[in-house]
């Protein structure tokens, strides 16, 4: 085999292996329940993640701020080089004496120990304030959370209801077929038309047109579904769930509310920002008040300048203390400030007004859609029965050459439309479920 032909054979091998590697990705299949659903969606997540980032940096900020309560240790060291001089040297009756010898070269290194005592209440604020933001961010993760677990529901009922849609167009599709060949069977003995035939087969295009169309919406729906769950767009899913028929029972519309209110991410976190307005006057306020702290410093320098006269050697000395700082006269600027942390304080008790507001409309138009949607079901399963009897008796007449081919093409209509809008009407109790449980807080 000469080198051309080993390079294309290779070639060749590689090209197969990666057709192969695609094939097995495109053909990739996955059969899940709606709760597998919500926990693939939950772990794949990057917008949560994203959230539970922000928790876990609030966490630690809370123990950054704790930290400042504590005594604090630095360590400081440096060289430093001198111009030359000469040397400091007295000329007495008994001879010269060297008061200051020159010393270029100086070596310091000083350890510090601060210990705040009183800050006006700034410190504690501070934590407060940073505890407030870990709760709030907590909260916020929460709420990503349960908005995560209703988009996925709501995805994979919305596939389960495009598939529904396209097995009723199948089996429609397959009836108008078979009307098809009943219509030309009529129409060899003389009971029908070629224009009757034409009828059927204008439905049957139709019906097929619609057919295509199904198909797509499953496959829109099939890839918005693995969007959400944060998998390959390709993957074929299989729905194993079902919707459940069984009606639930929720407590009086204003019992709702309260729940809600109480239960919600959201109403919690606001409240955690207008604790944290209020905690944020109170360390604006500190500035008001003395700052006091202890202090310690241990010197180990060469020369030490403490000791005199300076020797070119390493020694030690130390002091310690009490500092007190007030703020006589800074016009008015912590009044100022004060007034800008009291402004912040109404904005957060506002948004969370705002916030039960939107929660009681919420629940209230949803609490509202579910029983309209429980209605419904009943409703659709009159109509699928009268519809099939309807189709029945048509088709039993329109076989005896006792109604016309439109009469027949009609009730076909009133039937598809009435399949569907029981698949729909199912479909909706579920989504309408999942937003009345998402909206109390469940």
């Amino acid at each position: 085999m000469t080198k051309l032909s080993s390079k294309l054979f290779f070639l060749l091998i590689g090209l197969i292996f990666i057709v192969n590697k695609n094939s097995v990705i495109a053909q990739e299949k996955l059969s899940i329940t709606v709760e597998q659903a919500v926990e693939i969606g939950l772990k794949n997540s990057k917008t949560l993640h994203s959230s539970l980032m922000k928790v876990k940096s609030a966490e630690a900020r809370v123990k950054e701020v704790s930290a400042s309560k504590l005594p604090s240790l630095r360590l400081s060291a440096a060289y430093r080089r001198l111009s030359e001089v000469d040397p400091f040297i007295v000329e007495t009756p008994f001879g010269k004496f060297n008061i200051s010898p020159a010393i270029f070269d100086n070596y310091s290194v000083q350890l510090s120990l601060l210990q705040p005592l009183f800050t006006g209440f700034r410190l504690s604020s501070g934590i407060e304030i940073a505890e407030l933001s870990a709760e709030s961010s907590s909260e916020e993760f929460n709420k990503d959370k349960n908005e995560l677990v209703f988009n996925v529901k709501n995805s994979y009922w919305g596939l389960y209801k495009a598939i529904e849609f396209k097995k009723v167009m199948d089996e429609t599709v397959e009836q108008i077929k078979a009307h098809v060949e009943d219509a030309k069977n009529l129409y060899k003995v003389g009971m029908l038309t070629q224009n009757d035939i034409l009828k059927f087969e204008v439905q049957l295009s139709n019906a097929q047109f619609q057919q295509v169309d199904t198909e797509n919406s499953v496959k829109l729906a099939m890839v918005a579904l693995n969007n959400v769950l944060g998998i390959p767009l390709s993957t074929q899913i299989e729905i194993n769930s079902k919707p459940n028929l069984v009606r639930a029972e929720y407590a009086a519309l204003h019992n709702l509310v309260s729940e809600a209110v109480q239960k919600r991410s959201e109403v919690r976190a606001a409240d955690s920002r207008v604790k944290m307005g209020e905690a944020n006057i109170t360390m604006v306020k500190s500035s008001w008040y003395p700052q006091i702290s202890v202090y310690g410093n241990y010197y180990y320098s060469k020369p030490n300048q403490r000791i005199l006269p300076s020797r070119n050697q390493f020694d030690g000395t130390w002091d310690a203390g009490i500092s007190l700082n007030l703020n006589v006269w800074d016009w008015l600027t912590t009044s100022h400030q004060t007034e800008q942390a009291e402004a912040q304080l109404y904005q957060a008790e506002d948004a969370l007004k705002i916030i039960k507001d939107g929660i009681t409309m919420e629940v209230t138009q949803n609490y509202f859609s579910f029983q309209q949607s429980s209605r419904k079901i009943e409703i659709a399963e009159l109509a699928v029965k009268q519809a099939n009897e309807n189709m029945r008796v048509t088709n039993e007449k329109f076989k005896s050459g006792l109604v016309q081919s439109s009469d027949l093409i009609d009730a076909e209509t009133v039937l598809i439309s009435a399949r569907t809008n029981f698949n729909n009407s199912i479909i909706d109790y579920e989504l309408a479920k999942a937003k009345l449980d998402k909206s109390i807080g469940k």
